[in-house]
């Protein structure tokens, strides 16, 4: 399968969560990338799409935003469909902050319809004191696209200064969406295990998810 991660404003892809992720991914035999943006300088929907116009997006793309790639990621799906996207610490209108002026041109009147038809689903997470984007953008954002919402307490802005290297709520969530489509290899009391090719995932009933050889999540 293959993902694609999106950074933020002001972002690269060497920050935050993104290598561990890709990591974890690449250990499952995923494919992985992180496009590069330009930002600040130049850091406009048009020069944004210039740079992933090198990548392909189809329905069995994964696609993971952060911040300003969220709203860049709706904008994706008004023209290509993906099979599922992860949104972190995003929004669909502006936040009142800093970097208001710099973001305007990824803000517009989405087609909503369109996006949910090009994506089958949504996960939406945000923290309750996020100095950038208020709680109040991540609900909208989840309301306007029928999506799953998750709350991370005292999280910020679910980034590298607020302690986000790693990101495992959202890993498991990643890994129990593959294994929706994935041969049960066997299934008991104590969970099931899924074949995904290169590594055997186990998924425990309690909700533990480990991938054998691979990752555990506690």
């Amino acid at each position: 399968m293959k993902f694609i991660i999106i950074h933020g404003a002001y972002g690269n892809p060497e920050e935050n969560w993104f290598p561990w992720l890709k990591e974890k991914l690449e250990e499952q035999g995923h494919e992985v990338f992180i496009p590069k943006f330009p930002t600040p300088e130049n850091q406009t929907l048009e020069e944004w799409m210039k740079v992933f116009s090198a990548y392909e997006v189809d329905e069995k793309t994964i696609l993971i935003g952060h911040s300003l790639g969220v709203p860049f990621i709706l904008s994706l799906l008004e023209k290509f469909k993906a099979k599922s996207c992860f949104l972190v610490a995003g929004f669909c209108t502006l936040p009142e902050n800093q970097f208001k002026e710099g973001m305007r041109t990824f803000e517009k009147d989405f087609d909503y319809q369109k996006i949910k038809d090009n994506c089958r689903k949504f996960y939406i997470y945000h923290s309750d004191n996020d100095p950038y984007v208020p709680l109040e953008k991540g609900k909208d954002l989840a309301e306007r696209l029928g999506a799953k919402f998750s709350l991370v307490k005292d999280a910020g802005h679910l980034n590298e200064k607020a302690g986000y290297l790693q990101f495992y709520k959202l890993l498991a969530d990643i890994i129990r969406e593959i294994c929706s489509e994935l041969p049960v290899l066997k299934e008991d009391e104590r969970g099931k295990i899924f074949d995904s090719g290169k590594v055997k995932i186990i998924m425990r009933k309690k909700g533990t998810v480990s991938g054998k050889h691979s990752h555990s999540i506690g």
